[in-house]
Order: C-alpha cells, then sequence, then structure tokens
C-alpha cells in the first residue's frame, strides 16, 4: 500500500493554490503518491475557493480532497481576518484528529504555518509533521528569530519608532515595516504568531516556496543554527518556486480582451499594475494612481477593484464589480485609450506576467505575484498594502534587488500621483530601473534551472520523498 502524504493549507486562495502545486510537483516527480489535501471552508471573501477545488478534482484525479465540515463564527467579533482564520483552524482540530485517523499509512503531514494549532495532534499520533512556508526564506528567518526579538523588549513593533531590527541572514527591517498583524503586541494575532514561532523547532522539517539562488544569504543564517541560537533548527528544503500552471477565470471575454489588446503593444513597453485579490485602494488613492498614470505617459495595463465597502460588517465581503466612470477622474480611460487599458476585478495574471508586450510590474508584494514576476522577468515597482509584504518590499528592495520601492505617506500610507508617475517612469526609462531589469531576468534562469532535473529544489523534494518513504 502506498503511503499518504497529508497536505494542510489555511483557507486563503494564495495558500491553497501553493499547497495544490506542492501537491502536483510530487505527483509529478513520483507517481506513484498518494496525496491528500485537507481543506477548510473559508468563513469570509478568500476568492473562489470551491471552484478552483472542482477544478483541480476533475483535472488532478490524484489528488484526494478531504472537506473538513465547516466552522461557524460571528465574523463582527474578530478584530483582523488572521484572527479569524487561526480561530477557524483551532476549532477544526477535532476534525483534522478524525481525518488523520482515518487514512490509511500517513508517512507525512505538511502543514501551513497558520495551521500550527494542529502540530500537537499530528505528534500524538506519531505522524512527521512539517512546515509549509507559502512566504520566503526571508519570512522563516524572522520567524525562527522572533522569540529572541520578543524577549528583548517589551515594547510593540507600532511603538518602537522606526527601530531597525537586526534578524541574522535578511537586510535590517524597521519596525514599521513589520507584518501588519503583528504590530501590537497585544493583539490576538501577535499572540497566534509567536506561538507559531515557539512551535516550528518542534517540527520535522521547514518546507519553503522559494529557491535556493534567491535566498542564499536567509538559507545560509538559517541553515547554520543562527535565527535560532538557543534551539533546535529543523532541516529546510526548498522546492520553489510553486506556481499556478494555468489561471483561474471570472468570464472568457474580459481575459480575451486583455490579452489581446497586449498582443498590439510594442515588446516590454507596458506597466502592469495589480495588487491581489485583497488588496483594495480608497477612492481618493485610485484617483492618485489614475492621474500618475496618465502624467507618465507610459503604455499600462491596470486591474481596478471597487474600493472597500463600509462598516464592520462589510469588511470581509467581497467589492462589487467597479463602476469606472464613479471612481476614476472624468474623462480618464477616454484620454489614455491609445495607450492604457483598465480591466475590472481580475486579469490572468499568469498570462500578463508572461506576455512579450510587459515591462514591469507594480505589485503589492504578495510572494506569489513576486515569484511569478521573478520567473517572467519582469522587474518590479514594490507598494505593499497588507500581511508580510512591507516587510517582503525591504527584502525585494534592499537584497535582492528585484524591485524599486514605492514611497507612501508616513501617517496614513497614502501615495500621491507624483509619486506614482516618478515610480514608473523610473522603471520603464532610468538606468536604475534597468539594473533591476537585469537582476531579474538572471534570476529568472536560474528559477528554470531550480526545477530542472538536477536542479536545488528537486534535489530538496527527492530528500524529502525519501525521508518519507524511510519514515
Amino acid at each position: 500500500m502506498n503511503k499518504t502524504i497529508v497536505l494542510y493549507p489555511s483557507p486563503g486562495m494564495g495558500h491553497l493554490i501553493s499547497m495544490v502545486e506542492l501537491g502536483k510537483l510530487i505527483l509529478h516527480h513520483h507517481p506513484s503518491s498518494a496525496i491528500t489535501i485537507l481543506t477548510t471552508p473559508p468563513s469570509f471573501n478568500t476568492g473562489s475557493t470551491a471552484a478552483y477545488i472542482s477544478h483541480i478534482s476533475a483535472t488532478v484525479p490524484s489528488i484526494t480532497f478531504h472537506h473538513l465540515p465547516a466552522i461557524t463564527l460571528d465574523l463582527d467579533s474578530f478584530p483582523s481576518m488572521e484572527a479569524i482564520i487561526f480561530e477557524v483552524l483551532r476549532l477544526s482540530n477535532p476534525h483534522v484528529r478524525r481525518a488523520l485517523q482515518s487514512i490509511a499509512s500517513v508517512s507525512a503531514f505538511v502543514i501551513d504555518f497558520f495551521c500550527s494549532s494542529s502540530l500537537p495532534i499530528a505528534d500524538e499520533l506519531n505522524i512527521p509533521t512539517f512546515f509549509f512556508i507559502t512566504s520566503g526564506a526571508c519570512v522563516l528567518a524572522f520567524f525562527l528569530y522572533f522569540p529572541k526579538i520578543h524577549q528583548n523588549t517589551t515594547l510593540s513593533f507600532k511603538d518602537m519608532k522606526n527601530t531597525l531590527l537586526h534578524v541574522p541572514g535578511i537586510p535590517p527591517i524597521p519596525s514599521s515595516d513589520m507584518l501588519r498583524p503583528m504590530l501590537d503586541r497585544e493583539s490576538t494575532d501577535y499572540k497566534n504568531f509567536l506561538d507559531f514561532a515557539l512551535k516550528i523547532p518542534n517540527s520535522a522539517g521547514l518546507t519553503v516556496n522559494t529557491f535556493e539562488r534567491l535566498e542564499s544569504k536567509p538559507l545560509k543564517s538559517i541553515r547554520e543554527g543562527k535565527c535560532n541560537p538557543d534551539g533546535n533548527t529543523p532541516p529546510v528544503f526548498c522546492f520553489g518556486p510553486l506556481l499556478a500552471t494555468e489561471n483561474r477565470h471570472d468570464g472568457a471575454a474580459a481575459v480575451h480582451d486583455c490579452l489581446k489588446w497586449l498582443d498590439s503593444q510594442p515588446s516590454k513597453s507596458v506597466v502592469y499594475l495589480c495588487f491581489g485579490s485583497l488588496g483594495l485602494f480608497s477612492s481618493n488613492q485610485l484617483h492618485e494612481i489614475a492621474l500618475g498614470l496618465e502624467r507618465s505617459g507610459q503604455r499600462f495595463l491596470w486591474v481596478v477593484r471597487s474600493p472597500p465597502l463600509g462598516g464592520k460588517r462589510n469588511r470581509f465581503l467581497p467589492p462589487p464589480e467597479p463602476d469606472l466612470d464613479s471612481i476614476l477622474p472624468a474623462g480618464f480611460v477616454d484620454r489614455t485609450k491609445d495607450r492604457g487599458l483598465v480591466v475590472k476585478s481580475w486579469a490572468p495574471q499568469v498570462a500578463v506576467l508572461n506576455h512579450a508586450s510587459v515591462g514591469g510590474f507594480v505589485t503589492h508584494c504578495g510572494w506569489n505575484s513576486v515569484l511569478e514576476a521573478i520567473c517572467a522577468a519582469v522587474p518590479m515597482v514594490a507598494w505593499p498594502i497588507y500581511a508580510e509584504q512591507h516587510f517582503n518590499r525591504v527584502v525585494l528592495v534592499e537584497d535582492m534587488k528585484v524591485a524599486l520601492r514605492m514611497n507612501e505617506a508616513e501617517d496614513d500610507g497614502f501615495v500621491a500621483a507624483e509619486e506614482v508617475e516618478r515610480r514608473v517612469r523610473e522603471l520603464m526609462e532610468s538606468e536604475k530601473g534597468s539594473d533591476v531589469r537585469k537582476v531579474v531576468e538572471e534570476m529568472s534562469v536560474a528559477a528554470r534551472e531550480a526545477l530542472s532535473d538536477g536542479g536545488s529544489s528537486i534535489v530538496a523534494l527527492e530528500k524529502l520523498v525519501q525521508l518519507w518513504k524511510s519514515g
């Protein structure tokens, strides 16, 4: 009987896609493996996971989905999406236990870092458990070191007045750029992430969606034990970049029009702007982006979402279809129609980034988007919004040199039209932009090499699968 590898992602679409791609990578190289993915029904807007899961079930029958029962929560009583995710996963623990007991011959349990509350269950059942880091090794380095930072101060990150935090293997991180949910030391999110950090040394191994060349510095520091100097550092396996191999899409016409429009543009001439499935801007900010793009004179493809709905009850609902006439400057679409295209809500990002006409990407610094841009050899302007994105920006700009920095106002994070214009032009026209492009092109080649036969990511996967088989 084949042993089963059980994967357990958190409910977010980006986390689910990465875990599915891991399952597909394992099956591609080890077709006899049995893969089961535990899924929790999303409690709020995290993208259309149900449609995606149905699609994967139909196209990759070797991956079995085990749907855990829904958890009912009063969303209004939670301060953040992260708090809801942690609570849903904690309350799912009895269902996880039953699932693991019902699956014959489990050789490994691979869990998202949000799922850390399930680690003791797997320990009791003597199932080796590996954390899956859907962000980069730089974030893993921070989490390994986080308990030490926590011990050395009583202040919240938000009260440190831009103190530089020194973590082995990564550039100094201003305290204000720390992960958004962790800025307040008294918050439940801070405590949940600290709990995860303290559990890392108890896992059998750490798997990361990255590749060796991209993050050699943090990986070296992690493996040398510098990030957890007082404790155990489990072995680290990098088998990225794991990217969605096909695009989800909500309407073939919009997809077709967007790519058809790109077909008519010159090579590497278009700046693509997109900020993730949960990245929403105020009407004022959308207005400034439009003015900046118009003044820049650059060709652009811009995915626009409606501003967030007001009111506490609406904060976890998907925004409505945007009304471009009401949220963009009067006449903007007409005035820029010869060099720009505004797409409502969604675009097929992988196809867009890999299109010959796209020469730059203004991104929210979500890790999946970063990897997609690097693989497509597209340089970035880093404009973070939520989660670990501000942290990612520091690494992308200061260490990896694959992005330019978008500068926001310190008090409210607002970006003026002049800054949008300046950064877009710098990316597309300046020597600095050209330098970033060269680095990204080199990393794109390294990403392909990592996933080729004998490449670092495939070698790491082989070591891990052999470990699972021998366990």
